[in-house]
């Protein structure tokens, strides 16, 4: 005699295999959505290139080359200004140091990933291997040279470098091994190859007139023997062309392709409150003032040259993911770098509104499945 289900039974059992088939689907849909989220959201850490990499690495080299020099020398290294010990932090005050500084902000650009981000705006502003790139450096970020350089070499380009002397606290102010002392120091162990272009006091009008004589003469005499070309011009609108003379600006040969400016130089910065207005990173437009105002970086705005500017460091550090005042600092790499550009949130917000919709409506189809049988 066989025996059949109830009603009842046969009923729970519909509802079982609805409620299984239901977290079936809920799971299906979980998963696509996962895996979505996966392929399309671009909250992901930093897209390094091997060049990156690579000026991280070069930087590393040369940051650990100045500290043991110095080491070496009896440079003195002051530990509780510079804890890395990169020998890139001077002291507070000094005869060639022109405005106030930001301790942490110097100590932070000593972190070779720095070299890693130069790379990643070169290639935004479109710079390609083989290209020019002008380059002016004043002494207050010293650690910012020395990454405009990595990733210049890394990328297999031909930086034109003009650097002034002038330095805010903490950035090359060490009187006994100012920039040009680092930069002589770095071409002379091979990190760099190319020397500067030009060199300048800087200070006040670009020819030290906030140094004492003593200095400004101390500091000629080794400009002189050197041999690097000296600018000498408080005009502002002649050091400028003369500047623009030198990274070939006013010839028919090919032009830069990006200009980089670190720190706040004279003749880089200009004299216009307009310069205040322009953001850290890569700029390809900014609102010019009048030419007796202008610095390089607005000539090279006006002339459609990408300039990279760098400045404002604790906006950058926040904006790119670098850490702020790191000890120690952290290899290559190591800083979780992500490209703001890449952060877009609309592909998680369709992805998630879609799961959202699809599991409500799997659920609320079961439920409706279930009133139905009761």
């Amino acid at each position: 005699m066989k025996v059949f289900p109830s009603k009842r039974t046969y009923r729970k059992y519909n509802q079982n295999q609805r409620l299984n088939r239901t977290i079936i689907a809920s799971g299906i849909v979980s998963l696509v959505a996962y895996i979505s989220l996966q392929i399309f959201s671009s909250e992901r850490g930093s897209p390094y290139s091997g060049k990156m990499i690579e000026a991280a690495r070069i930087m590393e080299k040369a940051v650990s080359i100045i500290g043991d020099y110095c080491v070496r020398s009896g440079i003195s290294i002051d530990k509780t200004l510079d804890p890395n010990q990169t020998g890139l932090i001077g002291p507070e005050q000094s005869e060639i140091v022109t405005t106030l500084g930001h301790l942490e902000a110097k100590r932070s650009t000593t972190n070779p990933d720095f070299a890693g981000l130069i790379v990643h705006l070169l290639v935004q502003a479109g710079v390609r291997e083989g290209d020019s790139v002008a380059v002016g450096c004043s002494a207050s970020f010293p650690g910012l040279m020395v990454a405009s350089l990595a990733a210049a070499r890394a990328m297999d380009l031909q930086p034109i470098l003009i650097i002034s002397l002038g330095a805010s606290s903490y950035g090359a102010t060490n009187v006994d091994f100012h920039l040009l002392d680092i930069t002589q120091l770095l071409i002379e162990k091979g990190v760099f190859t190319v020397p500067p272009a030009a060199i300048t006091l800087g200070g006040e009008r670009d020819i030290g007139k906030d140094y004492t004589p003593e200095m400004r003469d101390r500091l000629i005499r080794q400009i002189k023997s050197s041999r690097i070309p000296f600018i000498y011009e408080p005009d502002l609108r002649k050091n400028v062309m003369e500047r623009l003379k030198i990274y070939k600006m006013d010839s028919s040969d090919r032009k830069v392709s990006a200009f980089i400016n670190t720190g706040g130089s004279y003749a880089n910065m200009g004299t216009s409150s307009l310069v205040l207005k322009v953001r850290s990173g890569l700029n390809r437009s900014i609102a010019l003032p009048s030419k007796s105002e202008r610095g390089v970086l607005f000539e090279m705005i006006a002339r459609k040259i990408p300039c990279i500017h760098l400045l404002y460091i604790k906006g950058m550090t926040m904006k790119y993911g670098l850490p702020w005042d790191p000890v120690p600092l952290p290899g290559p790499r190591d800083s979780n770098f992500t490209n703001p550009q890449m952060n877009n949130h609309y592909p998680f917000i369709v992805i998630f509104v879609f799961y959202f919709v699809v599991l409500i409506s799997v659920i609320l189809f079961y439920m409706k499945k279930t009133c139905k049988m009761k």
